[in-house]
């Protein structure tokens, strides 16, 4: 890529992977609303797996983008361990993003259910269920969770630093209308 700022499909992709990934953390703690048996119990979780779903599709799309595209060289003012810093950073983004949903989707079918997408589609369980598996499923799927929240957050904090102290264009490079 010679510009230096991201296309807009990926900054578009970006911002709507960000406010996935907050709205689904904030529906986990939806179902503490409800009690158990509850319909809106239930109904949380159905959004869970059908934003989840829209979550998987989106970095789909993102990781296909960034490989056809690539991403802005990092400023020259940087230091070889603030790049290798940033590259570790993103790597560890990618990964998490892709990992997540897919432990949500196996999640969901050791459990018993179908995933079932706002009521348009349902994909059958393909495996026999398994509490055992579905329960360790679901602590490396809230570890995973824990983990790009702090991931990210990181992320956020070098980008503010780099806007606000070195007043660089890394934060630039990425805001929509730039």
């Amino acid at each position: 890529m010679t510009s230096n700022t991201y296309a807009p499909a990926q900054k578009t992709l970006h911002w709507l992977i960000f406010l996935l990934v907050i709205g689904l953390y904030g529906l986990t703690f939806g179902e503490d609303f409800f009690p158990r048996g509850d319909p809106g119990r239930d109904a949380v979780w159905w959004l869970h797996i059908s934003f989840g779903l829209l979550f998987a599709v989106f970095v789909v799309l993102r990781v296909g983008v960034r490989l056809s595209r690539g991403a802005p060289q990092m400023p020259p003012s940087m230091t070889e361990i603030e790049k290798k810093l940033a590259h570790t950073a993103h790597f560890l983004l990618y990964a998490l993003l892709v990992v997540i949903p897919f432990l949500g989707i196996f999640l969901t079918w050791f459990r018993g259910d179908a995933l079932t997408f706002f009521g348009l589609f349902t994909i059958p369980s393909l495996v026999a269920p398994d509490r055992a598996i579905a329960s360790f499923i679901r602590e490396v799927h809230s570890v995973c969770a824990n983990a790009i929240l702090i991931v990210a957050g990181l992320h956020a904090v070098a980008a503010l630093w780099h806007h606000f102290v070195r007043k660089d264009d890394v934060l630039r490079r990425m805001l929509p209308g730039t």
